[in-house]
């Protein structure tokens, strides 16, 4: 990915990792288009990084997915990539007697159903560039996860998944495709993650992200820092049990 000549759609660009990647990749020269529900937030990301174009997006909505594409596509023809990064964060206690399925239903809507439609609906205009790259975002709990957010967990192993076949199936076009794995960053995905001394801080992780695709550090096709290796590799290591035991304490 050449992120000074691409142009690029980031969804759940209002905060958190999606502004730090936007911000970042803005200052190196990148057409940015920020994507997401909260026209406030976008507005105020855009209005701090003049040049940089926002567009609401409601990524549960099928229909409104494909309208988004469409006009996106028109107000910028040069669009060449796409970082599907928004996704909700929520605990579940499965065991209770009240449990109920509408969180679980919601993070399923955003998390893997938002990406996959999107990228049906962009594909053929990305397919028809001489260089285009999709990037899914997962997380660390897709390889070792976090008992308290267990939809969250699923859906981002799903997504995990989903992207190896799509490089696969994408592997005779100009298309590339990346995955982007986080660990705990300081963020708000999740109540008390932005002060969590657990959590890595955000511009410290926006710094090494830009950093390994620069430098083409990107082997199969992830993009890793070193916080998040104990969490991908775990099981490939046979540390498993011991990095789920941390993990999630007394569970």
């Amino acid at each position: 990915m050449d992120i000074k000549t691409s142009t690029i759609l980031i969804t759940g660009g209002g905060s958190g990792i999606g502004q730090g990647l936007a911000e970042a990749f803005h200052a190196r020269g990148a057409k940015i288009i920020i994507a997401g529900r909260r026209e406030a937030a976008l507005k105020a990301v855009a209005d701090a990084n003049p040049g940089m174009a926002w567009a609401t997006l409601d990524i549960d909505d099928p229909a409104a997915i494909k309208a988004f594409a469409a006009q996106l596509t028109r107000a910028h023809p040069g669009l060449n990539a796409v970082i599907h990064n928004a996704g909700i964060m929520r605990p579940e206690d499965i065991a209770a007697d009240d449990f109920e399925t509408d969180t679980a239903e919601a993070i399923v809507a955003t998390n893997l159903l938002g990406p996959i439609r999107l990228t049906s609906a962009l594909i053929g205009h990305l397919k028809a560039q001489p260089q285009a790259t999709i990037m899914t975002v997962t997380s660390g709990l897709a390889f070792t996860p976090l008992v308290a957010t267990p939809t969250y967990n699923a859906t981002k192993a799903a997504i995990h998944s989903w992207t190896q076949s799509l490089r696969t199936q994408l592997a005779s076009t100009a298309i590339e495709v990346l995955e982007l794995a986080p660990p705990g960053v300081a963020t708000d995905l999740m109540p008390g993650h932005a002060e969590n001394p657990a959590s890595m801080p955000l511009a410290d992780y926006i710094s090494e992200v830009v950093d390994l695709i620069e430098r083409g550090e990107t082997p199969r096709g992830e993009i890793l820092v070193e916080r998040v290796k104990p969490l991908r590799f775990a099981e490939i290591d046979g540390r498993y049990d011991e990095v789920y035991g941390l993990l999630n304490g007394a569970h």
